[in-house]
C-alpha cells in the first residue's frame, strides 16, 4: 500500500508537469509541479531509507540475519481455540515483523500428549534449533525440559502454561537461559468474579442472599484453572457475598465436555444455579448450548462468564448471550515471548517471568474487543 501511494503521488507529480506545458500554463505553474514531483521523490526515498534502517536494525539483532536461525515451537494441542489464536501470532509476528525465515519457523501439535511432545522436543534439539518456544502439555514437565535444553544449549521459552515458582527460580538462581510468559491467571479469575460483581444483583438472581454456582474447571494440574477457579470465587466473598458451590468438575477446556457438565448440572440442580463459572471461553460457549437447550436465558436467571474472548464469546457478550469474558492477550504474548527469543538469540538478560496484562470484557467495551480481534 505505502509503494502504491509513492507511485501514486509521483505520477501524479508528473501528470501535473506534462498537463500545464501542453496548455501553455505560466512558468510558475511549472515549477510547482516540478517542485510536487520533487517532494513527492524525496519522501519516497526518505521512506526508503528509513525501511532500510530498520530491516539493517533487525539483521544486525543478533549478529546476523535472523533469517537464518531456526524457532521450534511445540504447542500443547492444535484444536485448542485459544492457543491456534496465539501460534497464528506467533508465526506472523516471528515471519513478518521480525524477519525469520518462514521455512525456519517449525510449530507442531504435542496432541495433548506429553510424551508426544517431549519427542517433538528432543528432535528440535538434535536438529540443533537455535531457541525454542513451549506450551507444555504439562507444565509439570518443564524442569525435565528445561535440563534437556541447558545440556544442549538452547535457550527456552515457556508459554501460556506456567511451571511453578520454584522451577522458575531455579532458572534465575543458576542462571539458566530459560523464562515464562503469560498473564497472571488470579487476575483473570478475580476479573470473572468482579463481572458478576457488577450485575443488578451481584449474582444472587433469587434473592435468598447466596449465589448458587458450579464451576467447570480446564485440566486441574493446570495453574491457570487451579487460580481462575480459586480467584473466581474469592472476588465475590472478598466483597462479603455468600457462595456456595453446587458442582466442580473439570472439562479440560472442551466445548463438548462442558456442555455435557452443564447440561448435567442443569437437569440435577435446575433453578438453583445461578452463575457458570468456566475457565476459557471454549467451555463457556458449551455450557451456553446447554443453558439454551434448558430454556434459561442469560443475563435474566442465569449468568455465565469465561476467559480468552474467543470472538464468538466476545459476540455473545454483545448479544447477552454471555455475561462478560476476559481479553488473554494473545497478540501481546505471542510478541514478548517472540521478543524474548531474539534476547535470548542476542545475548541479552532475560527475567525468568515476563507478565501480560488480561483485560476485563463486559458490554461496555465488548465491541471494541471484538474490533481488535478482527483486524
Amino acid at each position: 500500500m505505502r509503494l502504491l501511494k509513492k507511485v501514486v503521488a509521483v505520477g501524479l507529480a508528473s501528470a501535473m508537469v506534462f498537463a500545464m506545458a501542453g496548455c501553455g500554463s505560466s512558468s510558475k505553474a511549472t515549477t510547482a509541479a516540478s517542485e510536487a514531483a520533487t517532494t513527492a521523490a524525496e519522501t519516497k526515498k526518505e521512506e526508503t531509507k528509513s525501511a532500510e534502517t530498520t530491516a539493517a536494525a533487525v539483521k544486525n539483532a543478533v549478529g546476523g540475519d535472523l533469517a537464518d536461525k531456526k524457532v521450534g515451537i511445540s504447542i500443547y494441542k492444535f484444536d485448542d481455540n485459544f492457543m491456534t489464536l496465539y501460534r497464528t501470532e506467533l508465526q506472523r509476528y516471528l515471519t513478518e515483523d521480525l524477519g525469520f525465515k518462514k521455512d525456519n519457523v517449525v510449530i507442531q501439535d504435542g496432541k495433548g500428549d506429553q510424551a508426544e511432545q517431549t519427542n517433538q522436543i528432543q528432535n528440535f534439539i538434535t536438529q540443533k534449533y537455535d531457541v525454542l518456544i513451549l506450551n507444555l502439555v504439562q507444565a509439570s514437565s518443564a524442569p525435565e525440559i528445561t535440563n534437556m535444553c541447558k545440556e544442549a544449549g538452547i535457550p527456552v521459552v515457556y508459554i501460556n502454561r506456567e511451571p511453578d515458582t520454584e522451577e522458575e527460580q531455579r532458572w534465575k538462581d543458576e542462571k539458566i537461559n530459560a523464562t515464562y510468559v503469560g498473564c497472571d491467571a488470579r487476575q483473570s479469575g478475580t476479573y470473572q468474579g468482579e463481572e458478576i460483581l457488577e450485575t443488578s444483583n451481584k449474582g444472587d438472581i433469587n434473592g435468598d442472599g447466596v449465589v448458587n454456582y458450579i464451576m467447570i474447571q480446564g485440566d486441574p494440574e493446570n495453574v491457570d484453572a487451579q487460580y481462575r477457579t480459586e480467584f473466581s470465587v474469592k472476588a465475590l466473598t472478598d466483597k462479603g457475598v455468600k457462595v456456595k458451590e453446587l458442582l466442580k468438575q473439570r472439562g479440560d477446556w472442551d466445548q463438548a465436555k462442558a456442555q455435557q457438565i452443564a447440561q448435567d448440572a442443569l437437569t440435577q440442580y435446575g433453578d438453583q444455579i445461578e452463575v457458570i463459572f468456566c475457565n476459557n471461553d471454549a467451555m463457556a460457549l458449551g455450557a451456553l448450548q446447554a443453558i439454551e437447550a434448558a430454556g434459561r436465558t442469560v443475563n435474566k436467571d442465569i449468568y455465565l462468564v469465561g476467559v480468552d474472548a474467543l470472538t464468538e464469546a466476545v459476540q455473545n457478550v454483545i448479544d447477552d448471550k454471555q455475561t462478560g469474558t476476559v481479553f488473554n492477550d494473545h497478540f501481546s504474548q505471542a510478541q514478548t515471548a517472540s521478543d524474548m527469543a531474539v534476547k535470548f538469540l542476542k545475548g541479552d538478560s532475560v527475567e525468568n517471568v515476563n507478565m501480560v496484562d488480561y483485560i476485563k470484557v463486559t458490554k461496555a467495551n465488548a465491541q471494541d474487543t471484538l474490533d481488535k480481534l478482527k483486524k
